[in-house]
């Protein structure tokens, strides 16, 4: 068993100790950064790295980009780089940003660059698009000229961004409707859709006049048409359209004046019938009539005899009249 005295015991816990405190101290004080920043002659105190971790700040976050803008000969404060960092912003993209504006010759306050990047956009990229432009290609935009062709005609839109309206101004989406407005619109007013083939460039030259980019995030440099497609003639099937409607309704009337006409017959067989009825009803009255002449005396025997005779004579005339016209003609041969 091994026994300490009080001053090995007391070594012991000094050299604890030590090594909590220096383990705090290296915990709160990033020393191979402050190092580093010393050496690119960046002037980083020790307690404002003490700061930025009581106000949970990566000093990373900071100091590199912080000695990045340093060596690209910007001047920017450790001050402004943490409060766009305590905004939200990514400061590391900013600094690029702000480095690729200066070697480009733009001016870029950092407020402004700070803003754009708090905004949602991608600072990075519209610088880069600045200075090398962005092609946009819409799809098929169709439009009808005056004859009724269809014409399907896509363009390409070089953009270069603009740093002035990145804040508050439009995206691509509205620059590709306007562009499609103004196709449709300029396909819309040629009178035959092989005007639109001919000089596909009228387009582009009646588009670009317009102004397309007003109050927009881009700077349209230019609008090329790159293809052009005859579509379906739409005027022809809108006749045949019409041309069917107007058929369909024709025959609705028609059909509804062969209903009335079909009413009208079965109209006037009903009343065919009818008056067959009364003729019935009239002659079922006639026995009854000489039945009450004879009973008053005004109706002989021999009148009523003659009646007979008549209605006998009658029939055997009609007899003889249907098998007449019954038998076959045998005179033509």
């Amino acid at each position: 068993m091994i026994l300490f005295d009080a001053g090995t015991i007391g070594l012991i816990i000094t050299l604890v100790l030590v090594v909590i405190v220096l383990s705090v101290f290296f915990t709160l004080v990033p020393v191979a950064l402050w190092i580093s920043a010393l050496a690119a002659g960046v002037k980083v105190s020790i307690f404002t790295l003490i700061g930025m971790r009581l106000r949970r700040v990566i000093p990373s976050r900071i100091v590199n980009p912080l000695i990045k803008a340093h060596k690209a000969g910007l001047a920017v404060t450790i001050n402004q780089l943490e409060s766009h960092y305590l905004a939200g912003g990514n400061v590391d993209r900013v600094v690029n940003a702000l480095i690729a504006a200066h070697r480009a010759n733009i001016e870029l306050p950092f407020e402004r660059c700070a803003a754009i990047d708090l905004a949602g956009r991608d600072v990075l990229e519209a610088v880069q698009m600045s200075v090398n432009p962005k092609v946009i290609e819409t799809p098929f935009i169709a439009g009808m000229a005056i004859n009724g062709i269809e014409v399907k005609a896509k363009a390409r839109i070089t953009v270069r961004a603009n740093i002035e309206r990145l804040v508050g101004g439009a995206g691509e989406e509205t620059i590709i409707a306007r562009v499609g407005e103004g196709i449709v619109s300029t396909i819309g007013s040629s009178a035959r859709h092989t005007d639109v083939l001919e000089n596909p460039d009228m387009i582009s030259r009646t588009v670009l006049a317009k102004g397309l980019d007003s109050g927009t995030a881009f700077e349209i440099l230019s609008i090329d048409i790159a293809d052009v497609d005859v579509g379906k003639n739409i005027g022809a099937e809108l006749q045949i359209e019409q041309a069917q409607a107007d058929k369909n309704i024709a025959q609705a009337k028609a059909e509804e004046r062969r209903a009335m006409a079909v009413a009208e017959e079965q109209e006037m067989i009903a009343r065919v019938q009818e008056m067959k009825a009364k003729v019935v009803e009239a002659e079922a009255e006639v026995p009854m009539a000489i039945s009450e002449a004879l009973r008053a005396g005004n109706f002989g025997i021999m009148d009523y005899m003659n009646y007979k005779n008549i209605q006998a004579d009658t029939s055997m005339r009609d007899s003889i009249a249907k098998v007449s016209n019954d038998k076959p003609d045998t005179t033509q041969k």
